[in-house]
């Protein structure tokens, strides 16, 4: 048949195909979906060898269903790296310390700078002391929270992520630009005069010991003022508690919140820092949270070529309506996330179950269901 006469004969389906209403159900199977036709005999439409009242045996080709992958994947060694990826940049924040207290300028003649806050609030030692009390009971409430979640692994690795972003930008910060301790009355140990790679690893040490916080006599090193590290743990516990604890717990929620901002008030009441310092803190902290959730509970923006069949979800997304390129994937950290997030599809349901194989019967009492 020539190339013409076929072209011809297929847009004539077509056109028959689309045109066809008064066709029956009957007609359209057997003309588009190769159904055989009655007198074709098929070995169930033989019945001429079938004796009365035998049985007659028919078979029927059942596809293998195909394996559903999990939705959540645990993926327990990304989450191990996630926590190698903050044990480094913590790590780095404390080198970076340990660098600018030898830069810090001289307190005698260098006084703290004007502050509207802290100018008219007489300086307190004990309030940072109370803060940090705060920054624990926070804390420890995320850990609990995290360790009772049935995704747990996922979770973890989201806080570990956010949290070494929060330390490497602030490791920067501090080091750039060194400011005048805020406070009159804190202890700073006396400077080296040297930055010898063992005594940086002493401090480093000394830092680590004592998990960043003044409260047990560790941290004696200034100059970490941009930006305040107590602000980021107090608002990133509210952060993860709000999004990861049941809805229904408004009473947790609301004490998480007033507690992150009764710490962040001890800390400028002790003058620990900067009023500056705290805004910072939270703009970076709360943006980088709600970035990295906006990310990661829209699974189509991990994708930069779209197909045909997203384009409906991509014209009903706020995201995309005023345009079509995806400017949070610019971001300098997008390239982590898409590794540890692209197999996690959708947002993380607020499930919890017992982490423990034992005792048997808590299970049933903590049934896995979106709370």
């Amino acid at each position: 048949m020539a190339p013409g006469k076929r072209l011809q004969k297929e847009l004539l389906n077509v056109f028959n195909y689309r045109t066809c209403f008064n066709c029956t159900s009957a007609h359209r199977r057997q003309e588009y979906e190769e159904v055989p036709e009655e007198n074709y005999n098929l070995p169930y439409h033989q019945t001429n060898n079938v004796v009365p009242g035998e049985a007659v045996t028919v078979k029927i080709d059942v596809p293998v269903p195909l394996r559903e992958e999990p939705k959540f994947p645990k993926e327990k060694w990304k989450t191990f790296v996630s926590f190698l990826i903050l044990a480094a940049n913590f790590i780095l924040a404390t080198v970076s310390l340990s660098l600018v207290h030898e830069r810090l300028p001289d307190r005698e003649v260098y006084h703290p700078l004007p502050d509207i806050v802290l100018d008219n609030i007489t300086p307190q030692e004990w309030a940072l002391n109370v803060s940090e009390v705060l920054i624990m009971i926070v804390v420890n409430s995320c850990i609990l929270l995290i360790i009772f979640h049935k995704h747990r692994f996922i979770v973890m690795r989201r806080v570990f992520l956010i949290m070494a972003v929060l330390y490497f930008m602030r490791s920067i910060t501090m080091y750039v630009t060194v400011l005048p301790v805020s406070s009159t009355t804190y202890y700073c140990s006396p400077k080296a005069n040297s930055t010898t790679p063992l005594v940086i690893a002493k401090r480093v040490f000394q830092l680590i010991s004592g998990f960043g916080l003044s409260i047990n006599g560790k941290h004696t090193y200034c100059g970490d003022s941009i930006y305040s590290g107590h602000t980021v743990m107090l608002v990133l516990g509210y952060l993860v508690i709000a999004e990861y604890s049941p809805r229904r717990f408004y009473l947790l929620h609301w004490t998480a919140w007033a507690t992150a901002l009764a710490g962040v008030i001890f800390v400028l009441i002790a003058h620990g820092h900067y009023t500056i310092d705290v805004i910072i803190a939270y703009y970076v902290t709360t943006r980088l949270f709600w970035t990295y959730h906006t990310l990661a509970n829209n699974h189509f923006l991990l994708k930069k070529r779209r197909t045909l069949r997203e384009w409906p979800l991509l014209m009903c997304s706020t995201i995309v309506q005023s345009g079509s390129n995806n400017y949070i994937g610019r971001e300098w950290w997008y390239t982590y996330f898409k590794y540890f997030e692209k197999n996690v599809r959708g947002p993380v349901p607020r499930q919890y179950e017992w982490p423990l194989p034992w005792p048997r019967q808590f299970h049933s009492k903590l049934p896995n269901r979106e709370s």
